[in-house]
């Protein structure tokens, strides 16, 4: 009221015309004290740079500082007379001084232009600051949040490698009460993905070549990012040639041009081709490469049944293990070759049609087997080491990769074998006789006891009927016992021919080992049987004469048919084991 009054006498006192601008005055400080309020912006003027502070005059009653800090603490780039906006923080501290904030100024600027300017669901730019718990800030004018989630379509697995990139975003959210606001890149990114999604759908087509980037790898193909959605380029459809994983082909990240092979609107589904781009290796593969042409080319891929040669790029032949060598057994074409190796091959069939060459290695060098008579004539002798035993024989390397077979009723003259085992060993060196060579089977038909003397030749000229012999018990059987008479030479004592006592037991009498004498009584050289009688040992010889009894135990027909089987009998084994290989018969499994 005092205010007032003085206000209002001095406008009495004043001359005319000046009561005019003193109400003109008193309006322009009423209106500016209502501008002047805390949180307010307004325009200030550097009037004085200290080196903590900036002095600035607001046109208010007292001058406003700010801090150092809101230049970074750097007030070296103020100069006095630079106007900007500042926001008032409190009219008047301690010192009557009014406190600003150009900082705050500028935030409240950029937050008003967000709300102004910007709407829910709209696009702004803006520049990744840094990576807070669950997701990154993002400069838009203000600070702006995004979610992890919403970072991009896939999971982003370095979220630090996008600090500094300006990008795109649709604000989902704003909050002008917290003034928060959330943001997705995601979401803007499927969008633009659906919109060109329907473009290329509608512009697509087959046949077309289109350029893409290698998203993602699988076991059967690689899925192409064609700008709007994901074509598949499966591993068939990569390369003319072998593919054991589209890897070998392709990486993620890498573009391509490709060309589209088919196109499912109903299932929006798009496949893909790369092979495409070039021309079929296959057209015209059989005049390029006719039957018994030689070719050569690396081995590319193994399998246990063969190798897969390439000749040219996207061409490839089978070598079959049988088509490796003339002479070797090959289990498997790792046992012959590498991946890598390179090997001259012939031809031997070709198919354009299901795109298939049967190559063969063994027909680059002559075959061995052509040529086997002459070099081992029947009859001639060969030398060779055991190599392997089958139930019925025993394989006899006679040259690298060249086998006879020995089988086990060539193996000995006087006794019946069983198994190769019992006559030989693995690594033996031993002499043949060459019996049989089938060139067409590749076989070769061995004799080793045709390469020694039979003890049974001329055997009745070293024994005769009633002749008295003495020998060693070899073996005892059920039916009798055998005599060693010669090397290779056993004669039989039936049982009833031991004693003239009734015998029960053969070993109760007669014991391996044991020196008996004997005499003759029958000689048959064909079925190589000498029958002997230690009872007619006590015969004079003036009185011996071979009886019907004495015959009785060694008649066909009986236990005793020849000596070999009434050796297997003694040794208590059945005839040979498993199925037997005789020459012309299809050659078994070794073992």
């Amino acid at each position: 009221m005092a205010k007032k009054t003085v206000t209002k006498a001095h406008s009495d006192k004043a001359p005319k015309g000046a009561g005019d601008e003193q109400a003109a005055l008193a309006k322009m400080y009423e209106d500016t004290l209502r501008d002047f309020a805390e949180s307010s912006i307004v325009t200030g003027r550097v009037i004085e740079v200290r080196p903590n502070e900036v002095l600035v005059d607001i046109g208010y009653k007292s001058e406003g500082t700010l801090p150092a800090s809101e230049f970074r603490g750097d007030t070296s780039q103020v100069q006095p007379g630079d106007q900007f906006e500042v926001l008032i923080e409190k009219l008047e501290d301690d010192e009557g001084m009014v406190c600003l904030s150009k900082t705050r100024a500028e935030q409240q600027r950029k937050w008003e232009n967000v709300v102004n300017n910007c709407s829910e669901g709209s696009t702004i730019p803006g520049e990744v600051k840094g990576r807070v718990k669950g997701g990154l800030i993002i400069d838009i004018g203000v600070d702006a949040f995004l979610p992890g989630s919403q970072v991009d379509i896939t999971p982003v697995r370095n979220p630090d490698e996008l600090v500094g990139q300006t990008l795109e975003f649709k604000i989902i959210k704003i909050n002008k009460e917290r003034r928060n606001v959330v943001l997705s890149r995601r979401e803007l990114m499927e969008d633009r993905r659906r919109e060109a999604r329907r473009e290329l759908l509608r512009d697509i087509r087959a046949g077309q070549v289109r350029k893409g980037m290698v998203k993602n790898i699988t076991e059967f193909g690689a899925f192409i990012d064609l700008q709007g959605m994901d074509g598949l380029l499966h591993i068939t459809d990569m390369s003319w040639g072998r593919l054991n994983h589209p890897s070998e082909m392709v990486s993620v990240g890498q573009e391509l041009e490709v060309v589209v092979l088919d196109v499912d609107l109903e299932k929006e589904r798009i496949s893909l081709g790369l092979k495409q781009r070039s021309g079929n290796p296959w057209d015209g593969i059989e005049g390029r490469y006719p039957v018994n042409s030689r070719i050569h080319g690396k081995v590319v891929s193994l399998v246990p049944y063969g190798a897969f040669v390439e000749i040219e790029p996207g061409v490839e032949g089978l070598v079959h293990v049988s088509e490796m060598s003339w002479t070797k057994r090959v289990a498997k074409a790792s046992d012959v070759l590498n991946v890598g190796d390179e090997v001259d091959a012939i031809v031997l069939a070709v198919n354009a049609e299901e795109q298939k060459i049967s190559l063969g290695i063994r027909q680059t060098e002559a075959n061995p087997w052509d040529t086997v008579l002459d070099r081992y004539p029947i009859g001639s002798r060969v030398k060779g080491k055991v190599r392997n035993f089958t139930t019925y024989g025993a394989f006899v390397e006679i040259e690298p990769g060249m086998d006879g077979m020995i089988h086990v009723s060539d193996m000995s003259w006087t006794r019946k074998v069983n198994h190769p085992s019992e006559v030989l060993k693995k690594s033996d060196e031993v002499e043949c006789v060459v019996l049989e060579v089938d060139p067409t089977q590749q076989r070769i038909s061995l004799g080793l006891k045709q390469a020694q003397q039979d003890p049974w030749s001329g055997i009745q000229s070293r024994f005769r009927i009633g002749q008295m012999v003495k020998g060693k018990v070899s073996k005892v059987a059920s039916f009798g016992a055998f005599v060693e008479l010669a090397e290779g030479i056993d004669g039989l004592v039936h049982i009833s021919q031991i004693s003239d006592e009734r015998v029960q037991k053969v070993r109760d009498v007669l014991q391996p080992g044991q020196e008996v004498e004997a005499r003759v009584i029958k000689i048959d050289s064909v079925d190589r049987k000498i029958g002997l009688s230690i009872k007619a040992a006590q015969v004079p010889e003036e009185n011996f004469v071979v009886s019907e009894e004495m015959l009785q135990g060694l008649r066909p027909g009986e236990d005793l048919v020849d000596i070999a089987s009434a050796l297997d009998e003694a040794f208590g084994t059945a005839g040979g084991a498993g199925e037997e290989w005789h020459p012309g018969q299809k050659k078994p499994e070794e073992t």
